[in-house]
């Protein structure tokens, strides 16, 4: 039975159009055809082709091996680094919690960024 994917949002579906074409360009920069990307990452040539072609299908594993492969590894670590909605609703969520045990005191903001020393 084929893998199913399920719909995305229209601008979930450019993003990741984007990420292909940025990709190609970035292969292409090199130039490095799609079968020797292939082999570094251990994929089929026609995978490759989804990727850059924009296919939801692809699996992350493959994605992040493709930028390791070009060279590109450093910006997986800027990805989801820096939450601010999510801090602003964890701050919300300690000052109402503050205000009905009575405490005056203001929340403590969690570190930003990659916690240093993990792996």
């Amino acid at each position: 039975m084929a893998k199913r994917t399920p719909p995305s949002h229209p601008r979930t579906q450019r993003q990741i159009k984007a990420l292909g074409e940025r990709l190609r360009a970035a292969r292409m920069r090199r130039k490095m055809t799609q079968g020797v990307l292939a082999e570094r990452v251990g994929v089929s040539v026609p995978t490759i082709g989804k990727l850059e072609a924009g296919d939801a299908s692809t699996s992350l594993s493959t994605v992040l091996r493709v930028l390791a492969a070009l060279g590109l590894s450093d910006s997986i670590d800027l990805l989801a680094a820096d939450d601010e909605l999510g801090r602003e609703l964890q701050d919300s969520d300690l000052r109402r919690t503050n205000k009905r045990a009575g405490t005056p005191r203001t929340p403590s903001r969690l570190p930003r960024g990659p916690v240093r020393g993990r792996s």
